[in-house]
This record gives C-alpha cells, structure tokens and sequence, in this order.
C-alpha cells in the first residue's frame, strides 16, 4: 500500500511540474532591480518615482523583492504593501529627502511607509540614512524645534513585518515606528543616530502584539527601545534580546504614553551603556503595566550631568489632574549587574502601589558617588501634575530608593560601595518606605556598616516584613 501511495504521489508531482503548477513553498519570488525602473543611484537624481514604481510592480505580479544595488539612492516617501520585501544590497545607501515635498506636503514625514500591509519587510546588509546630524533640543544647545523632520519608517497596522539585518544612520525622528501591528520580527538591525538630537528614538513598538527585537544595536538621541500605547490599545507578548544600547534617556522603557495595557513583555541578555535609565516604567495614562521581567542584564549608567539617573526605574503618577491611576504589577528584575554613581528608584503613588516587585541577585557597584542634592526623578514627558515624589524618594541617602509596594521580594541584592564612594556620601544600601508585606535575603553592602554610619537597609513606615538568610545590619 505504502508502494502503491508513493508511485501515485510521483505521478501527481510530475502532473503539477509540467502543468506548471509549482507548490507554493518552491517558487522564488519575482526580483525586481529598481534601476530597471528607471532608478539612478547617484544621489543627485531623486529616485523616489522609480523606487515606487518597483514596488507597485511588484505588488501587481503578487509581491516578490524589490532590490537596491549597489549605489546612492536619494528618496521621499515610499509606500510597501502586502507581499513586498525591499531588500537593500550591501554597497547601496538609501537617503531620506529632506525636502517636504517628497513627503506630500506633510509636516512631517516618513521615508518608509506602510498601512494594513501583510508579510512586507526590510532587509540587507546595506544602509538607511535620515539625514539627521545636527544638534536638537536646548539640552544640547541647539534650536528648540526643526521646522520639518523625518523618521525612518511607519508601518500602521500591519501583521507579519520583518526589519533584518540594515544599518540606520541618522534618523531625525523616530526610527522605526510600528503602531498596532502584530506578529514582528527585528534582528541584527544597528541604528546609530546622533545622540544629541532630541527625539530620535531607535525602535517603538506602540500598541503592538507579538514583537521580538534581537541582536540589535542602537544609539539614539532619546530612548533606544521604547513600549508606548498611544491610543487604548494593548501592547503586549514583547521580547527583547541580546540588544546593546547607548541613550540620553533611557535604554529601555515603558511609557510615557499608556493609554493601553503593557502585558508579559522580557527583556534580557542586553548590554546598556552610557545611558542615564537602564530599564524604566513610566505609568502616566491610567494603564496596567503587568507581567514583565528583565534578566541578564548588564548596564554602566552615564554621570548625572545631562540627565537624571536611575539605572532601574519605576514611577506611577497621573499625568494631568484628569487622568486615571494606573497599575504596575507582577515585575521582575534578576541577575542585573550595575555600575553607577546613582541609585535605582522603584516608586508607586499612596494611591496605587506597585504590587509584587522582584529584584533578585542584582549587584550594584559604585566607584564614584553622584551628588543628590538636586536629584529628581526622571520624568520622561509632559505633564501638568507635580507633588513631593518628584524629589523626596530621589534624594534618600542611599543606592536602591524602593517606596510605596505592596509586595516585595529582596534577594540575593548587593551593594558593593568602593571605599571613596563611602567617604564621600555616607549611605546606606536600600532605603524602604511605605512597604506593606516583603520577603528580604541576602542583601548585603560592602563595606560593612560601621557603628554610627548608614546601614544596609534603612526602613521606615514599612510592615509585614520576614527576613530570612544572611542579612547587613538593618534599621528598625
């Protein structure tokens, strides 16, 4: 019988061969070479016309890959759709006009385009630049606004995107920008922006679902990896992985925006350096922040004389009197090795603690101690509200400012404090406030606490706490 089914599914393979009915999974998808289409590839030649066309064609023969060669490509916006791949060879540079008029006439723009499109990508080992070198922002000294900016890429509501392999210089706004899209896949993309130009970010998903980002390297003039729900949508099922990133704000964040929920989001294995927050929680808009892990990390934080640093960071705050009170739960931060001069900040509202908070074998060193005299927490965008917690929990004399938490487990936390830094400013490891229900172990400071001086934990308004293991000398 077996004979038999196998002579008859030859006989149909062959039928179908001839017939030219090929099976899907075998065909090669249709190449189309953009210079055939009329493209230059001397940069002085606008060649958005000719890149379109390319890819219309391909959308019309049912999608395939439309190519850059080697060469300069000068263009506006380009608009993909379903089934197109635009692949940019090694050797070939696609630049972004700066000229509103390759954009539409819009106030801004974007150079890549997409809108309800299915399986489209960006490949190559080639390169993207935006144009976007000069300085921005007054932190910078540089001019408040620019009177027309581009980012490198928008697609909205797409599903099954993939972004593998392109550099990215440059971008004068935010550099890969994906607003609900679901099931999305970035890896071995470098995107090195100019750090001082505000708001060029590297990669935001916004409202999306299913997004893995891998083996990525960004240094953006704002935050490098940045989860937002601008609208009242989920972002959720999000992956972060072996990524190294540079900042001026923050590395990895969650927020400010957050109209929508952040659920089961990880980030681990990353390499964060020169950046003021490592991995932060910026709950502004009435959403849920819930389910999140951060693990294996490593991070050395930047001197707090541009920014304000805190290399975990975690606030709940309503970002105009009107709006709602969101809700951080469930979060884990383990195996985290931190260098800085500036301690982390982990703060809920009275109103709504953080509930179930985790740091588990997370090692802090400090070399040089940073002044907290003036120290604030991050605020990472707008806002019309301010109270007490803008500084009180900052400015605690110690390394971990843990305030407001329902739920709190310490393991296995370290803080390794050279001798230098512990002349310099007396302080102690961790410092809790309002903690209603913790577990502690293992949390230790070197060097030891002296008769007289900080200790490892300082505590006050906290309850329900059980202490198990070896411990430092704690306040009681």
């Amino acid at each position: 019988m077996r004979i038999g089914f196998l002579a008859v599914a030859g006989v149909a393979a062959v039928l179908l061969t001839v017939a030219g009915c090929v099976p899907a999974a075998s065909r090669s998808p249709a190449d189309f070479n953009v210079r055939d289409f009329g493209a230059k590839g001397d940069r002085a030649t606008n060649d958005r016309a000719a890149i379109q066309a390319a890819v219309d064609a391909c959308a019309k023969a049912g999608g395939g890959v439309v190519r850059l060669p080697p060469g300069d490509y000068l263009s506006g916006e380009v608009r993909l759709v379903s089934g197109v791949t635009l692949q940019i060879d090694a050797g070939a540079t696609l630049w972004a006009s700066t000229d509103r008029k390759d954009y539409n006439g819009k106030s801004s723009g974007h150079l890549l385009v997409a809108d309800k499109a299915e399986r489209v990508a960006v490949v190559g080992e080639g390169t993207i630049n935006g144009q976007g070198t000069g300085d921005l922002g007054r932190r910078w000294g540089g001019p408040e606004k620019a009177d027309f900016r581009t980012g490198i890429l928008l697609f909205t509501e797409c599903r099954d995107v993939t972004i593998r392999g392109v550099k990215i210089l440059f971008s004068d706004a935010w550099t890969l920008h994906l607003k609900r899209c679901d099931n999305v896949t970035i890896a071995g993309v470098t995107i090195r922006n100019n750090p001082h130009r505000l708001n060029s970010d590297g990669i935001d998903p916004n409202s999306c679902r299913h997004v893995r980002i891998e083996n990525c390297a960004i240094t953006a003039g704002d935050d490098c990896i940045v989860l937002k729900s601008t609208e009242p949508y989920p972002c959720e099922d999000v992956e972060v992985i072996g990524c190294t990133l540079e900042s001026t704000t923050a590395a990895i964040k969650l927020g400010t925006e957050s109209k929508g929920d952040f659920r089961r989001i990880t980030f681990r294995d990353c390499t964060i350096r020169n950046s003021p927050v490592g991995v932060g929680f910026y709950l502004k808009d009435g959403a849920t922040m819930e389910d999140v892990t951060a693990s294996r990390l490593k991070m050395e934080m930047c001197d707090p004389s541009v920014h304000d640093v805190a290399p975990l960071f975690m606030d709940i705050e309503k970002r105009n009197p009107d709006s709602k009170i969101g809700t951080i739960r469930r979060v884990t931060f383990e195996d985290i090795d931190i260098r800085t001069g500036t301690g982390l900040l982990l703060q809920g509202m009275p109103e709504s603690p953080i509930e179930d908070l985790t740091l588990r074998n997370i090692t802090v060193r400090v070399d040089k101690a940073d002044d907290y005299a003036k120290r604030r927490k991050p605020v990472g965008g707008n806002r019309t509200t301010h109270d007490e917690r803008d500084f009180c929990y900052a400015r605690l004399p110690c390394y971990a400012a843990i305030a407001h938490v329902k739920g709190l487990t310490l393991e296995n936390v370290k803080f390794m404090i050279s001798e230098e830094a512990s002349k310099q400013y007396d302080r102690a490891g961790a410092c809790l406030r309002e903690i209603d229900g913790a577990t502690i172990s293992g949390v230790t400071r070197t060097p030891k606490p002296e008769a007289g001086r900080a200790r490892t934990l300082d505590l006050q308004s906290c309850r329900n706490l059980r202490f198990t293991g070896p411990m430092g000398q704690a306040a009681p």
